[in-house]
């Protein structure tokens, strides 16, 4: 299977409650999630699906209510415009990486595999996660892996990268592994290697710049009463989600007008994160650390 859907029935249930309207998935993948959206839609409906990653093309599907762009969800607004679809019903990101480009070896992403370090969602890109590891200077690199990654030895990790680097570059995911785990915790290295990898992945994709775009478009790209539904799968993401749902902004300040009343565009539909039943994690592993929020734009 290209991506099993998180949170699915939760996540369409929360998103849709207008079956005429125009959705859009900005994270189409494998479809799994676009596909409910369009077995709920009646015959008017619309969706519009995004996704970066050329193999999401072969997942695109037939049906005459669907449209595929290929583009970063950053150009939200632009696409839209274009196909008339603006303002929308409902619009839906599953962030992350699908479980397709992770068992996809020269993608780069697992270093469970010993392949290029790559980590582009879009392969048209120019910058690859090892022009990051052999160029970035040590405190540069030591900042992304602690920001993004929540690394908690970022400085000592990016100082032993900086001197194997210096004796040969580090081009395979295999080898940066080969050269972090002696350093590393006992019991501790799977961890600590998925955040480091976590980390260089969301700096080659700037996969946080994204969503904070695709946030402030999703303002005036929904109708009123429409709805926002975002998965996220760290921290970092979901702190921004959460504080621009309530807020209106990235930083979750809440502003208020003349009389004391709160300034936000949006009423949250989950006052708490939603996340994965044990069973969808007994089946679906990767679904664990997923949390799903949902918020509906409020009348001007």
């Amino acid at each position: 299977m290209y991506h099993q859907p998180v949170l699915l029935q939760e996540t369409i249930t929360g998103l849709v409650n207008n079956l005429d309207g125009v959705y859009v998935d900005v994270t189409f993948g494998g479809g799994g999630h676009a596909k409910e959206i369009l077995n709920k839609l009646s015959s008017e409906g619309k969706l519009i699906g995004f996704d970066q990653d050329k193999d999401a093309l072969k997942n695109v599907i037939n049906d005459s209510r669907f449209q595929f762009v290929q583009s970063n969800f950053k150009n939200l607004k632009k696409y839209l415009q274009f196909y008339k679809a603006y303002p929308v019903d409902g619009i839906l990101a599953d962030l992350g990486v699908s479980s397709h480009q992770f068992d996809e070896p020269q993608r780069g992403f697992s270093y469970r595999f010993d392949e290029n370090l790559d980590m582009r969602m879009d392969t048209n890109k120019e910058t690859t996660a090892a022009e990051i590891i052999n160029t970035y200077p040590n405190q540069k690199l030591a900042k992304l892996l602690f920001a993004y990654g929540e690394v908690l030895y970022a400085h000592k990790i990016a100082t032993l990268i900086e001197k194997s680097r210096q004796i040969s570059p580090i081009q395979t995911t295999g080898k940066l592994a080969e050269i972090l785990i002696p350093a590393l915790p006992k019991g501790k290295e799977n961890k600590i290697l998925s955040q480091i990898f976590q980390a260089l992945r969301i700096e080659v994709n700037a996969e946080m710049d994204a969503l904070q775009l695709l946030l402030e478009q999703s303002v005036e790209a929904l109708k009123p009463e429409g709805r926002i539904a975002i998965i996220s799968y760290h921290s970092l993401e979901d702190r921004l989600v959460k504080n621009f749902f309530k807020t209106g902004n990235a930083e979750g300040k809440l502003h208020k007008d003349f009389y004391g009343n709160p300034l936000t565009p949006f009423k949250l539909i989950t006052k708490k994160a939603i996340t994965p039943t044990e069973e969808e994690i007994e089946t679906n592993p990767r679904a664990r650390s997923a949390k799903l929020r949902i918020a509906e734009r409020i009348k001007n």
